[in-house]
C-alpha cells in the first residue's frame, strides 16, 4: 500500500527528494524512518494530518522538511545539505491510531513501504 520512491547517490552538501504513495488506504500520519547498515531503525520526520504539522527528529531538524499531498495520499521529503551520516535506507512508514508520544517509535507503526536507498558520499 506504501510506494516509496527517490533514494540515490549524492555528494555532502547536496539535496534529494523522497515521496511516498499510499493507494488504496488514507492515512492521519505518514512519516519516515532510516536505517543504516548495523544501526536501529530510526525516526527521521513524520507529517500529523490531524494537525497539520510536521514533526523531526533532532538529527535532520533545519535540514529535511516533510510535507504531504492530501489529494494524492502522498508525503513528500524533501533532504537538503545531505551529509555522510544520513546515508541509510529510508522506510516510508504510516499508521492511523498514534498518539504524540510514539509517532518517533517505529513499532508504533503498521504500515511500512519498501525501502530506498540514499547514499551521501564525502
Amino acid at each position: 500500500q506504501l510506494q516509496a520512491s527517490g533514494g540515490g547517490l549524492v555528494q555532502a552538501g547536496g539535496s534529494l527528494r523522497l515521496s511516498c504513495a499510499s493507494s488504496g488506504r488514507t492515512f492521519y500520519f505518514m512519516g519516515w524512518f532510516r536505517q543504516a547498515p548495523g544501526k536501529e531503525r530510526e525516526f527521521v520526520a513524520v507529517f500529523n494530518k490531524r494537525n497539520m504539522r510536521p514533526y523531526y527528529s533532532d538529527s535532520v531538524k533545519g535540514r529535511f522538511t516533510i510535507s504531504r499531498d492530501n489529494a494524492k495520499n502522498t508525503v513528500y521529503l524533501q533532504m537538503n545539505s545531505l551529509k555522510p551520516e544520513d546515508t541509510a535506507v529510508y522506510y516510508c512508514a504510516a499508521d492511523n491510531g498514534l498518539i504524540l508520544t510514539s509517532m518517533g517509535s517505529a513499532s508504533a507503526y503498521d504500515y511500512w513501504g519498501q525501502g530506498t536507498l540514499v547514499t551521501v558520499s564525502s
